[in-house]
C-alpha cells in the first residue's frame, strides 16, 4: 500500500510517501527564514507560500520515492489544528488529487501525527502517556490502546514553544528561538527567580503565559535601569522553569494512571534539557521512554502519511466536502 501525506498546518510545506509503513520520501519546504524578519509566523504570508511551494514539494517527493500519482492508494492530509489559511492549501491539494485519481481522502489530526512519529523509532506499547510539546500546543494525552486518545491536561494559554519563541524575541534571538534558548541555556545558570503558573494547583493543565510575561517585563525593567541581562542565565532559568512544569505534570499523570510507557513529541521534544531530565526521571521509575527522531520533531508530512496509512486500514475515509478545522480536538479524530 502506498500513502501520500500532505502537511501545511503552519509554516512548513511537507509531502511524504509511505509504502507499507516504510518511508520512501519526506520533503519539507520551511518558511522560517521568511518569517524570521517578522519575529514570528505571519498567517497570510504562510498561506501564500504554501500555495507557491506545494507543487514543487509534491514533485520532489514523488521523484525521490520513484512513485507516480497513479500508484498512490490513499491521500492523507492534515485537517487541523493549525492556521486556517495554511490548512486550506494542503486540504485543497489533497482533495484535488483524491478526486482526480478516485482514491480515498484520509484526514489526519496534526497532534496525533506527532504522537505516531515515534513509530519511526519503535512500535508504541499501550497504555501510554503522550507528552505533546510544540509551538502551538502543550498536552498530556492518555492512550489506553491504539488510536484511543484522552486529553488529561492542556495549556490554558500559551504553549511551551510559543513561550520560548517570545522570550527569545525579547532577548534578541531570531525566529524560531527555541533552539537558541536551548543552546544558550547550556552555558548559563538558573539565577533568575521566575514564577511557575498553576504550581500547587490540582490540575494537569499547563500555563506558560505568566512565565513569558514575567520574563518580558523583567528584561524591560532591567534595560530601563541600564542594567545588563545575563542572556545565558536567563535562558537557563526560563528553560528549567518551563520544562520542569511539563515534567512535574507528566509524573503526576504517570502515577495517577499507572502507565509504563511514555512518548514525547512536537517541536520542543528536540530540547536537550527536556530529553535529559525526563530520561533521568523515568529511568528511576523503570518506565519506557521514546522520543521521535530529531528530523521528525518539527512539522513534516512523514508522520501524516504514516498515521494516514493506519487510519486507512481502520476504515477512516472523508468526503470531498470536508473542510479544515483549526480547532479540531484529538479525541474527535474520527468526527468530520
Amino acid at each position: 500500500m502506498i500513502t501520500l501525506g500532505i502537511e501545511s498546518s503552519c509554516d512548513e510545506t511537507g509531502v511524504a510517501i509511505v509504502k507499507d509503513g516504510q518511508l520512501l520520501s519526506n520533503v519539507v519546504s520551511s518558511q522560517a527564514d521568511i518569517h524570521a524578519k517578522y519575529g514570528g509566523v505571519m498567517p497570510e504570508v504562510a498561506s501564500r507560500l504554501h500555495a507557491e511551494n506545494i507543487i514543487f514539494v509534491l514533485k520532489e517527493a514523488l521523484e525521490k520515492a520513484d512513485v507516480k500519482l497513479g500508484d498512490v492508494d490513499a491521500f492523507a492530509v492534515t485537517r487541523g489544528p493549525g492556521l486556517i489559511g495554511a490548512l486550506h492549501v494542503g486540504m485543497q491539494a489533497a482533495k484535488t488529487l483524491a478526486m482526480l485519481f478516485d482514491k480515498p481522502l484520509i484526514p489526519v489530526h496534526h497532534l496525533a501525527g506527532h504522537i505516531y512519529a515515534n513509530e519511526f523509532v519503535e512500535e508504541m506499547k499501550f497504555p501510554l502517556l503522550a507528552i505533546v510539546v510544540s509551538g502551538g500546543n502543550s498536552e498530556l494525552v492518555l492512550m489506553r490502546e491504539d488510536l484511543d486518545f484522552e486529553v488529561l491536561g492542556e495549556t490554558r494559554d500559551d504553549a511551551i514553544g510559543e513561550c520560548f519563541d517570545k522570550v527569545a524575541r525579547v532577548l534578541g534571538f531570531p525566529y524560531p528561538g527555541g533552539a537558541m534558548i536551548d543552546e544558550h541555556a547550556k552555558k548559563g545558570k538558573h539565577t533568575y527567580n521566575l514564577p511557575t503558573p498553576l504550581k500547587g494547583v490540582d490540575t494537569l493543565d499547563f500555563s506558560f503565559s505568566g512565565l513569558k510575561t514575567n520574563v518580558i517585563n523583567l528584561v524591560h525593567n532591567l534595560e530601563q535601569k541600564g542594567e545588563t541581562v545575563n542572556v545565558d542565565d536567563m535562558c537557563r532559568s526560563v528553560e528549567e522553569t518551563a520544562v520542569e512544569q511539563v515534567i512535574n505534570k507528566a509524573l503526576i499523570a504517570i502515577n495517577r494512571y499507572e502507565v509504563k510507557n511514555v512518548v514525547v513529541c512536537g517541536g520542543v521534544s528536540a530540547n536537550s534539557y527536556l530529553r535529559e531530565k525526563l530520561s533521568e526521571e523515568l529511568s528511576k521509575r523503570h518506565i519506557n521512554l521514546s522520543f521521535p527522531p530529531m528530523w521528525c520533531c518539527t512539522d513534516n508530512a512523514a508522520m501524516i502519511a504514516k498515521l494516514g496509512e493506519k487510519l486507512y486500514l481502520k476504515g477512516i475515509r472523508a468526503p470531498l466536502t470536508i473542510s479544515p478545522d483549526p480547532n479540531w480536538r484529538i479525541e474527535d479524530y474520527k468526527t468530520f
